[in-house]
């Protein structure tokens, strides 16, 4: 590809905010200024003297309290047209200050972005949207501030509107949406008027599963047929992996990988899992389920392929219908890719607070690096706790070259079964 072919050129990003703390003494107090200068009653006469002694000890006291923080720092790349970008990183990684850095919401401190054509960003709930005016009223608004027609909005609004599914509420203020109403609309607009970069944060999530799904096949569309390039944020690989066919990993503000989704999604994962378990939370908390005490066994994370890894939590149901709740485990490996899920029901008893321990297959995985994460739900009505990592393990033991159990042949798990021969 031509150089002309860039649309997207970042060289020494770096974006700095200062952080206040608050001290212990708020302000300095005028008694505190006359005490240290009853030491010199000359100067203690000259009531200048006092107010500049005060200033003085507030303003020291503010600058001891300011923290740099530095959100982005030296950060690099290039994104040509038509490429479907995955972003990923810890949360406080700088994912979100990039995008808008790159949406022209925000300035950098140091560094340069070249943006060559018009973005559409999604970075929020509400983003672009006026809450007192009527959705058909935010589809024209956001065409306008993308620099279109208003015979071209009018050309893709049906579209929009069937896309985001609000027709009934179209002439009502979006003030008065639910959260998913708004997400539904804001993205038909963001990827429906055209502009040659779509930039989407983890704000899909916000949508239910059909939605999300219809989302990544609309991005899909926007790259792959009509040449657009989409930008997106997830913490959730498998949609990475299902839109990408690039990725920027991001660490502490940094460029830590970019290149294939594969081997991005493969640092990322790597580094979380060298982290050690202090990476993950210690709890899940919501109105109607707590999950605490989270631990592996054994606490190092480190397993035998003869051995059983064990997870161990406390569930406490808050409420009476949580007690019909079920909990499912799920296995993930160093891919993301999810190997298998087991359930738990609460009805089993009446109990408001119990102990759950899984026990995981022996001799089932190869030798490598796995995640565990949990969820909790009533089946078929709502998610009490989301899906969430809290856990990971480590297999050895599975020796290259032995006749029975080698990590070098194919497949995601490694299971021990038993031949009859007749």
């Amino acid at each position: 590809m031509s150089d002309s072919d860039v649309v997207i050129r970042v060289e020494g990003l770096g974006k700095k905010y200062a952080l206040h703390h608050e001290t212990s003494e708020r302000y300095t107090a005028l008694r505190d200024v006359v005490a240290r200068q009853a030491r010199a009653v000359g100067r203690l006469l000259n009531p200048f003297t006092l107010a500049g002694q005060l200033r003085k000890a507030q303003r020291q006291a503010a600058e001891a309290s300011e923290e740099e923080f530095w959100a982005l720092k030296d950060v690099s790349f290039e994104i040509r047209r038509g490429e479907r970008v995955g972003i990923i990183g810890r949360n406080g990684a700088g994912k979100s200050t990039l995008l808008k850095i790159l949406s022209r919401i925000t300035e950098p401190t140091t560094g340069r972005v070249e943006i060559r054509g018009r973005v559409a960003s999604l970075l929020e709930v509400g983003t672009g949207f006026h809450p007192e005016l009527t959705g058909r009223e935010n589809i024209y608004l956001n065409g306008a501030i993308l620099g279109m027609t208003r015979r071209e909005i009018r050309s893709k609004f049906d579209e929009i509107v069937d896309f985001a599914e609000v027709e009934k509420f179209l002439d009502t203020p979006v003030k008065r949406y639910s959260s998913g109403m708004y997400v539904r609309l804001a993205f038909a607009v963001a990827a429906h008027l055209e502009p040659e970069i779509l930039v989407v944060d983890e704000v899909l999530a916000v949508g239910d599963a059909s939605f999300q799904k219809k989302c990544l096949g609309k991005m899909e569309d926007v790259a792959e047929r009509e040449g657009r390039t989409v930008l997106l944020v997830s913490h959730q690989m498998n949609a990475v992996r299902a839109l990408a066919n690039t990725a920027i990993c991001l660490a502490s503000g940094r460029l830590a990988e970019s290149g294939s989704v594969d081997r991005v999604i493969s640092v990322y994962l790597d580094a979380q899992a060298t982290q050690g378990l202090d990476s993950f939370p210690a709890s899940l908390d919501s109105d109607c389920v707590e999950i605490s005490s989270i631990g592996m066994v054994p606490s190092s994370g480190n397993v035998d392929y003869s051995d059983s890894p064990m997870l161990s939590m406390f569930v406490t149901a808050k409420t009476g219908s949580a007690r019909s709740a079920r909990i499912i485990a799920s296995v993930l490996d160093s891919q993301g890719h999810k190997l298998f899920s087991v359930a738990h029901h609460l009805t089993d008893d009446a109990r408001r607070v119990r102990r759950l321990t899984l026990e995981l297959p022996r001799k089932l995985f190869k030798d490598g690096s796995y995640q565990i994460s949990v969820a909790a739900g009533i089946p078929g009505q709502t998610v009490l706790v989301p899906e969430t990592v809290i856990a990971r393990f480590c297999v050895s033991g599975c020796t290259s070259g032995s006749l029975f159990c080698d990590s070098s042949w194919p497949g995601l798990v490694l299971p021990s079964c038993s031949w009859l021969v007749s």
